[in-house]
């Protein structure tokens, strides 16, 4: 295995496990362990399991972003209703026990570090990403659909720890539907 592929599959463990058993229910000699990899590899890559949290998010990120891209035609009739669909396909695939970044904040709050300033930063592009769609929809009161969106998306992901992703993607569809009417 490359150097690269080593440094891909401690990443990908490394999201698994903390995203099954949490940040601070996972240690760095399970991640070496199951990534089937040595110890100095780790230390090669990162230097503290804090950089490796940071690197995780960001590419959780990231891979949430070019989904979320690929998915939504910002000139069609309906972005914002492209954009619940497709973060309900996420949450089925991706995030059905709830989500990583609130845990990071969860976890990490006032730790003095990174970790937290990502999460928290990922929150804010999504606000944005709502905030850009309503401007190129030319939609009156666009930072209040923004802000609804926003609040939507990060409730259908909560209520998926609860209801499932399909019913809590279904119940935000409706809800999308009806702003959507009343901003025509």
């Amino acid at each position: 295995m490359s150097r690269s592929e080593k440094k891909d599959m401690l990443l990908k463990v490394a999201e698994q496990l903390f995203y099954e058993y949490g940040f601070r229910g996972v240690g760095l000699k399970q991640i070496i362990k199951e990534a089937n990899v040595a110890n100095m590899t780790l230390y090669n890559h990162f230097a503290s399991k804090e950089k490796l949290v940071e690197e995780v998010l960001k590419q959780r990120e990231n891979r949430y972003w070019s989904y979320l891209d690929s998915q939504i035609t910002f000139d069609s009739d309906s972005p914002f209703i492209q954009a619940v669909e497709a973060h309900g396909c996420w949450l089925k695939k991706e995030s059905y026990k709830g989500d990583m970044f609130l845990r990071a904040i969860a976890d990490y709050a006032g730790a003095d570090n990174e970790i937290e300033n990502i999460a928290r930063g990922h929150k804010i592009k999504l606000l944005n990403y709502f905030q850009k769609i309503a401007q190129i929809k030319d939609e009156k009161m666009e930072q209040d659909l923004a802000h609804q969106f926003t609040l939507l998306l990060e409730g259908a992901t909560s209520m998926t720890t609860l209801v499932g992703a399909e019913k809590a993607t279904a119940y935000s569809l409706e809800i999308a539907r009806k702003l959507v009417e009343e901003t025509d």
